[in-house]
């Protein structure tokens, strides 16, 4: 009789990872936005502590986040990114001094405006 071949152990998923949407700000006080699963690992790879950050934020350091907002999916994060792009550094600034509003459709984010 031939043995049995093992069973591999599946992962469970048991949750699908958390998305953020992200602000940068380097040294020459430029933002930088963008979504991720992991904004520890994601400021890492922007700081060239780990393979993997933007070209644009190279060299720039010392980077900060300014903001993270917690999405409920990869759409929500990435339509957050595109509408926090296309506003002006002076409504960026507005945006993280609390002074202008997300859109109603985002999450509550006032509490999640942290420097790390």
């Amino acid at each position: 009789m031939q043995q049995s071949i093992p069973a591999i152990k599946v992962k469970e998923q048991t949750q699908a990872p958390s998305w953020y949407v992200y602000m940068v700000e380097n040294r020459l006080g430029q933002f930088y936005t963008g979504v991720t699963t992991d904004p520890a690992r994601r400021i890492r790879q922007h700081r060239g502590e780990i393979q993997g950050g933007a070209k644009a934020l190279k060299g720039k350091a010392p980077l900060v986040f300014r903001m993270v907002v917690s999405a409920t999916d990869k759409s929500a994060a990435m339509k957050a990114e595109y509408w926090l792009k296309q506003l002006s550094k002076r409504q960026k600034t507005a945006l993280l001094d609390g002074k202008k509003a997300l859109p109603g459709d985002f999450p509550d984010c006032t509490s999640q405006f942290k420097t790390c």
